[in-house]
């Protein structure tokens, strides 16, 4: 029976809760209908929807929108020299002939959503570089046209590269812009283009905190402010064609405002530059080793956004109400993991779950009373059109958030969007049903605790650490990238796996780990934030590795972990991996040629390794490594040992069933455990298993859209369960 046709268990009379679902005006009726049927206990608005009259009688919580820096064009209008700010960079052009050069600045970017701040002073906030020398040149040498669009240098050079970084000011709201024009709503004549504007001014600050305290006495029908977000947004700049042209979910680049600037240099006692923001093009982002800077800037605008918006928890308690922030959007400056996140007074956080890595991103986050995870897809045409399938996204959505949820488990769900849409499929709603149900279910029977645990920890190690847990290889947010879905496969695995996992700076690794880390994973392409690069230049912290492994630890390294050629070799822990990667200086040395053997890590796999991207060109060092897969004379897979430790290499590892029982034997193995591996994973490797802390009630689940039977391990012993396509089963100690 396919998950699209099968019948949603009926729902206990008392059953419900833990649900919130969009409404809007206009569908009185059919609002009353589903939160019915769904038991939904809480309702809410989207960016674009208004809750309805009826909204007061539907005996549920009320959560609506509030946007701190938009929504007020008349505010921005009268004060727009508070807009926000964001540093860019014009495109590169190279100068065919001596002599001047002029350089259209929005030549890439959206004139709709940004223009050149031509009121500050641009010869400290503006800066032009000759990229080919990678010098910059004097506020002298280049001069700003008519109207601010163009600058023109006056004594370029022949075969030279030249940019021009500038402070730009943001005209149009980058969330309410991409709502605006996937939705068509240039076509409705009530629907504004909503200006941004910047809380670093004390008028502007004022005029928010005024605002809210109007609007909570306003709205005394809403029980939960969920901030959509706050300040800053991440950065999001279209370009001329009006598509995306930069995202970086975790950028910092439209944090920027010259008091702030100026308050920065007053505390940290340097000045920074457009340069340290665009910084030549790459602006920072996540996959960038950071800079000392940008860390700077980092905690230097979590203190003031943090500090900011326990202002406005407080007054939104001071109402009775509760504070939801909305985990995207104006993040940044509010990264929950960050170490002032906890001054927030937040109540709650909801994001959105794209994958098991996103979930656990929202389930983890510690200093809140209770997580959401808005649920994909979202009620928007992109998705919800005749012919279309939210069925199947839905699906995949549910299985690999199932998995996260499991082991680390979100207080509720939702779904976001307009509800009008959805109820054009209803086959959708059938699904949400069972969703919901099933959801539930977890709760109740494993009472809200997690699962066990092996009892030790699992590290994943790279620049950012705490920071960014559950967050790496990501570029905006879970989609898609070539690039990344190798790497982000070993996080996706993880965040379902039975084992405890953190995230450790290479600072932390230095500084020494906890008795209780056995396995660090260092999993990233070569020269990023997540393999190390330059700093892996540092002595210190190899040795701290290679005696962590050599005394008993395990190291997991997939892709280019510590590739930073120097010293003899590109991975500076080629000696614990016993394998490096081969970048053309080494061809004139023989080397072994790797051939495959069996090994308890690759059990469970059919076919061979698949590894994604992979990475070429890797191979053996050390006579004690074992190969365990290679194709075209090139290692894929490889074990060794070190001391009274253990080592595993892959050159890549995106998601799937038998990759992440790869990954979860790799952990067993390289920590030492192996023999008690059959205690913690089911037999057939599309089935997971969670045995919960009463040792009497065990949670099966199959991730695979087939049916399964297969054996599976249980704290009273071995048992033989026959699992629906996607379906689970509860094992309790009298069903034995």
């Amino acid at each position: 029976m396919s998950l699209q046709t099968q019948p949603a268990a009926p729902l206990p009379s008392q059953a419900g809760g833990r649900l919130t679902m969009p409404i809007q005006t206009g569908m009185d009726e059919e609002v009353r209908r589903l939160i019915a049927r769904l038991g939904a206990d809480a309702v809410r608005n989207s960016d674009g929807t208004e809750l309805p009259g009826i909204v007061s009688e539907l005996a549920t919580k009320v959560y609506s929108t509030y946007f701190v820096g938009r929504g007020d064009n008349a505010w921005a209008d009268a004060h727009p020299d508070e807009a926000t700010r964001i540093f860019l960079m014009s495109n590169r052009v190279a100068a065919t002939a001596d002599g001047p050069v002029s350089i259209d600045l929005l030549a890439s970017w959206f004139a709709d959503q940004v223009r050149p701040d031509t009121d500050c002073d641009v010869t400290r906030w503006w800066q032009a570089h000759d990229r080919t020398t990678g010098q910059e040149l004097p506020a002298t040498a280049w001069s700003i046209g008519a109207g601010g669009r163009t600058v023109t240098l006056h004594e370029a050079l022949a075969g030279h590269v030249y940019t021009v970084s500038f402070l730009a000011i943001q005209t149009w709201d980058p969330t309410q812009m991409y709502n605006y024009l996937t939705n068509g709503w240039d076509e409705d004549p009530t629907r504004v283009k909503e200006k941004p504007f910047d809380v670093r001014h004390e008028a502007t600050w004022s005029h928010v905190r005024a605002h809210l305290s109007a609007w909570l006495t306003k709205h005394p029908e809403v029980d939960v402010v969920r901030f959509t977000t706050f300040f800053y947004h991440f950065t999001l700049v279209y370009g001329a064609d009006a598509t995306e042209r930069f995202v970086d979910w975790f950028g910092y680049s439209a944090s920027v405002s010259v008091p702030a600037l100026e308050a920065f240099e007053e505390e940290y006692g340097y000045r920074l530059t457009a340069e340290d923001f665009v910084d030549a093009g790459y602006y920072n982002s996540p996959f960038r080793v950071p800079t000392r800077a940008f860390r700077d800037w980092i905690d230097f605008q979590q203190r003031f956004v943090c500090s900011r918006v326990r202002e406005l928890t407080d007054a939104v308690h001071a109402q009775g109400k509760e504070a939801m922030m909305f985990l995207g959007d104006n993040w940044i400056g509010t990264e929950p993991y960050g170490e002032h996140f906890a001054t927030t007074g937040l109540d709650a956080v909801v994001g959105s779950v794209g994958s098991g890595a996103t979930c656990r991103m929202i389930a983890d986050i510690p200093h809140v009373r209770y997580t959401e995870g808005r649920f994909l897809p979202y009620f928007f045409p992109d998705v919800f059109h005749p012919g279309g399938d939210p069925v199947s996204e839905a699906n995949r959505s549910w299985l690999e958030a199932r998995r996260a949820i499991v082991r680390s488990p979100l207080d509720r769900i939702g779904y976001g969007g307009y509800l009008s849409l959805a109820v054009e499929h209803p086959d959708f709603i059938d699904r949400v049903e069972q969703i919901v149900a099933e959801f539930r279910a977890i709760h109740e029977r494993s009472a809200g605790l997690r699962p066990l645990t092996p009892g030790f920890k699992v590290a994943v190690i790279n620049s950012w650490g705490r920071l960014r847990s559950w967050m790496t290889h990501m570029v905006a947010h879970a989609l898609w990238y070539r690039q990344t879905y190798t790497y982000l496969g070993v996080l996706e695995a993880l965040s379902g796996l039975p084992v405890d996992v953190e995230f450790l700076s290479f600072d932390d690794v230095r500084a020494g780990l906890a008795p209780e880390v056995k396995v660090l994973i260092c999993a990233g392409a070569e020269g990023t934030a997540f393999s190390g690069g330059e700093q892996w230049a540092d002595a210190e912290l190899v040795a701290q590795v290679s005696s962590f492994v050599a005394a008993g630890g395990g190291l997991i390294g997939v892709g280019a972990p510590s590739a930073h050629p120097a010293h003899g070799v590109t991975f500076q822990l080629a000696d614990v991996l016993g394998v490096d990667r081969e970048i053309g200086w080494g061809l004139s040395t023989r080397r072994r040629a790797p051939e495959g053997e069996e090994h308890f890590i690759t059990r469970d796999l059919t076919g061979g390794l698949d590894d994604g991207e992979g990475t070429p060109d890797i191979v053996v060092t050390s006579p004690a490594t074992r190969v365990l897969d290679a194709a075209d004379g090139q290692v894929r897979l490889a074990v060794h040992e070190l001391g009274r430790g253990r080592a595993v290499y892959a050159t890549g590892l995106p998601y799937s069933a038998q990759n992440s029982r790869l990954l979860h034997r790799a952990i067993f193995w390289s920590a030492g455990c192996q023999k008690e591996f059959s205690a913690w994973a089911a037999l057939d490797p599309r089935v997971e298993v969670a045995a919960y802390p009463d040792r009497r009630t065990t949670l099966v689940i199959n991730n695979s859209l087939e049916p399964v039977t297969t054996t599976v391990p249980t704290p009273q012993g071995p048992r033989t369960v026959r699992l629906e396509e996607g379906g689970h089963q509860w094992l309790t100690a009298a069903s034995q």
